[in-house]
């Protein structure tokens, strides 16, 4: 339950975080455009409200105190959430729908956002936000309308729509392959290998697939992303197992070749979109999860 009696008012707050900021009332002042004697009344206000002071007056400047300090960066992250969620619903009086999605970051980058102008084509009043999301959470208290999510299809209190399955391939840059002389898995196993931090265990079950030694697949630096691992290939730091789709710009264009015509398919994990059961009937969403699932039918058909 909400108590207003410990709600200081608005005005006061912004006088005692601008002042804070600053370190200085009169600064306070002029970015307030009020008076100094204004901003200290404002001050001493909340002094009173909260019972403990809040700043040591030194000369012309003022010092936040152990109190002071604490109240200053919570008061800080409120009004920058505050100011955050009012942006969010300013956007709807721009806009006839709102899309907030919670994507892979490289998936977002690579692979929905070019393809995005063909949703927006189909739907040019909708406003669609991104945040990037690694590991699944709880829809309840989060602005997300949907999220792109890749594994089982798990995920409490929500619908998993099937997108697909990837394809794995060994990829170098041209000229780490012609410096190292890479034709063969035995000859990648020498290498050094790029790994992605989440799938620990993705290079190992590619030799095994191939028949290559696996005692040295654990080996090589580490990265959260595919985009950075995908980079990192392209500078000839070593080879990489990316998904086919994330790097088919990459592929076209000569910066990667594949090593190997052996793919690793994701058979237990897949793309997902998911969103909550309460918002399946939401005719963006719907429209949405239509788009995608078209969109990622042709991604295998191509």
């Amino acid at each position: 339950m909400l108590r207003r009696a410990f709600l200081p008012s608005m005005a006061d707050l912004l006088a005692f975080e601008a002042a804070a900021r600053h370190h200085s009332v009169s600064r306070a002042a002029a970015e307030l455009h009020l008076t100094q004697s204004a901003v200290s009344r404002q001050i001493r206000q909340l002094e009173e409200q909260l019972g403990t002071a809040l700043f040591h007056r030194v000369r012309q400047r003022v010092v936040l105190t152990d109190a002071g300090r604490v109240y200053a960066a919570d008061v800080q992250g409120v009004l920058q959430q505050l100011s955050a969620i009012t942006q969010k619903a300013m956007a709807f009086s721009s806009a006839d729908g709102l899309l907030n999605l919670a994507v892979l970051p490289t998936l977002g980058t690579r692979w929905l956002i070019p393809r995005l102008p063909r949703f927006m084509a189909l739907h040019p009043d909708v406003t669609v936000n991104f945040s990037a999301r690694t590991e699944p959470f709880d829809f309840a208290g989060t602005p997300f309308d949907a999220a792109i999510h890749f594994g089982a299809p798990h995920w409490a209190g929500a619908v998993c729509q099937y997108l697909m399955h990837e394809e794995v391939v060994p990829v170098c840059s041209p000229g780490y392959q012609n410096q190292h002389g890479i034709h063969t898995p035995q000859d990648i196993a020498r290498v050094v290998l790029l790994q992605q931090s989440t799938r620990p265990t993705q290079w190992a079950e590619w030799f095994e697939r191939v028949g290559a030694p696996t005692n040295l697949a654990l080996r090589g630096p580490r990265s959260e992303q595919f985009a950075m691992i995908a980079q990192a290939a392209v500078s000839g730091l070593g080879a990489a197992l990316l998904p086919r789709f994330l790097i088919e710009p990459e592929l076209a264009a000569g910066s990667l070749v594949e090593l190997s015509t052996t793919v690793l398919t994701s058979n237990d994990d897949a793309y997902y979109l998911v969103y909550p059961e309460t918002r399946a009937q939401t005719p963006l969403v719907k429209a949405f999860r239509d788009w995608v699932v078209g969109e990622c039918a042709g991604q295998r058909q191509g």
